[in-house]
């Protein structure tokens, strides 16, 4: 099977001082929070995938998260976020509006 959606999620680890990272801002905890919300949806299995990654570029707004192929880019993550993450976008196919970042994300088809 082929993935249908692959959310990436920065975790690049700065020092505290200068440009800030998405690892400082708390994205591991949006990885794990990911991955629970994946395994809680069996059905999903092969055709969605979550995965960490190096610098994405918006580290002032961070955490981020892209999702391809479709170009959707979240920033300003919480995990609180995961959960609505999860049913709309992992399970349902569709970005949540609240979080999307317009300026970086492709346009909505």
């Amino acid at each position: 099977m082929a993935y249908q959606r692959h959310f990436f999620v920065c975790t690049t680890q700065r020092p505290p001082f200068g440009k800030p990272s998405c690892g400082a801002q708390g994205s591991a905890a949006i990885v794990a929070a990911l991955v629970a919300e994946l395994d809680e949806r069996p059905e999903l299995a092969g055709t969605v995938a979550v995965a960490t990654s190096s610098c994405l570029g918006p580290c002032f707004d961070g955490p981020t998260v892209v999702v391809y192929p479709e170009g959707t880019w979240y920033t300003g993550v919480k995990p609180e976020d995961v959960p609505e993450i999860g049913e709309q976008h992992m399970a349902g196919g569709e970005p949540v509006a609240r979080l999307r970042n317009a300026s970086l994300s492709a346009a909505p088809k």
